[in-house]
């Protein structure tokens, strides 16, 4: 086949996704990962929840038991999106819940691929007394690997749902993995370096990670001397963004693209409040963020250019085990979206913003379908226009984001 460059295929083939499939690509089809010296184009989403449910269909479940109100086990989650979606086979393969994602990875090819792992990877008992406790067992961990993550960011609330023993374990089982980590660590030194991945002759990309309180996290949770935890952040506020500016440009160095990921505020609804927005603002106009990758709410929310660098609020889940559960369906919390953000290499400036649009179903990612891509389309097109960007369709089923 005639090899398809970015642009042109996001001009004129996106409508082979819903198909529910990419042109096949060779190593001949590609030359460098992202097809362009001067480009950079990195994978990112929102939370990757593969504990509790997710972990009870894959080949090495931990003991399902849980400490939550309204369920006992993580086998009730399993039982609720059969009842809801139909049967799960058991067990599954580990690249089973990315379903065609993988494919969409493997069409375009990002340079660099980064999630917020929202879950503990151990076989620790110790669970916290917090109400829910999300854990996968280690032997589950190639449901990671098989999607090719080269970073996990791990400043969230329930990275420690498993206690201070849980979180080592995680970090040990990430990092035995080549996986890069940010936002969790042994110690305060070691929760506040940033992920390294190599970009090659275009230099790097540093991710810094932070678990702010609004999402939920336990101040009792900040790194100590002689503590593991996550990089807690009390605030989002300018003082507080320009400390951190303090501590990216000690790590930066010329040809850096910067991404801030942020855990930050609550789960439903569209609002974004003034403090995060003038937090990210000012993140960049301290050259200290080239993206600022914010996770926590459970569906996408606005998004923003500022001075030429990209601003996600909220990029919502994008594997969970939450089908069946009731009270927020006007979210449509089962619409996920994989963000493929383009920068220039040299300065970080983004060039363009590309999203394909999934559907969880049977805790599997499937291609959305025109009507569920279009609802989106429209949602998050409402919501950026209040800052001045806007969403289009990319032909049947991608999604574009435009701005002034």
């Amino acid at each position: 086949m005639r090899p398809w460059s970015r642009r042109r295929f996001l001009g004129t083939a996106a409508g082979l996704l819903l198909g529910g499939r990419f042109p096949a690509v060779t190593a001949a089809d590609v030359s460098g990962s992202s097809g362009d010296a001067g480009e950079t184009t990195l994978f990112l989403c929102g939370d990757v929840m593969t504990g509790r449910g997710i972990d009870q269909i894959l080949p090495h479940p931990c003991d399902p038991r849980l400490y939550e109100a309204a369920m006992t086990s993580a086998a009730g989650y399993v039982e609720l999106a059969e009842r809801t979606n139909g049967p799960i086979q058991q067990p599954a393969a580990f690249s089973y819940p990315w379903g065609d994602a993988l494919e969409a990875l493997e069409h375009f090819r990002p340079d660099h691929r980064i999630i917020n792992l929202e879950t503990s990877v151990t076989r620790s008992a110790d669970a916290l007394p917090k109400g829910i406790n999300y854990r996968m067992s280690p032997e589950n961990f190639p449901v990671i690997t098989a999607a090719g993550i080269d970073c996990c960011t791990l400043a969230n609330n329930h990275v420690l749902d498993w206690g201070e023993a849980g979180l080592i374990e995680t970090l040990n089982i990430v990092q035995a993995a080549g996986i890069a980590v940010a936002g969790a660590g042994r110690n305060s030194e070691e929760v506040r370096r940033p992920a390294v991945l190599d970009n090659g002759a275009r230099g790097r990309v540093l991710v810094f990670a932070f678990g702010c309180a609004s999402s939920g996290v336990p101040a009792a949770w900040s790194a100590g001397v002689g503590n593991a935890g996550v990089n807690y952040l009390p605030e989002c506020s300018r003082q507080a963004a320009l400390r951190i500016a303090e501590e990216v440009q000690k790590e930066k160095r010329d040809g850096d693209i910067i991404v801030v990921s942020v855990h930050w505020g609550g789960n439903w609804g569209y609002d974004v409040p003034a403090g995060q927005r003038e937090f990210a603002r000012v993140l960049i106009e301290a050259n200290a963020a080239d993206i600022v990758h914010g996770h926590s709410s459970h569906h996408p929310k606005a998004m923003e250019v500022h001075r030429g660098r990209l601003i996600l609020y909220g990029c919502g889940d994008f594997l969970n085990d939450y089908e069946g559960i009731r009270g927020y369906e006007a979210y449509r919390d089962d619409l996920v979206l994989m963000y493929l953000p383009r920068l220039d290499s040299r300065d970080g400036r983004l060039l363009g913003l590309e999203m394909v649009p999934f559907r969880i179903r049977n805790f599997r990612l499937n291609h959305a379908r025109t009507e569920d891509a279009q609802w989106l389309s429209a949602t998050l097109d409402r919501e950026c226009r209040r800052f001045g960007g806007r969403i289009e369709p990319a032909g049947d089923g991608m999604l574009a984001f435009h701005w002034d």
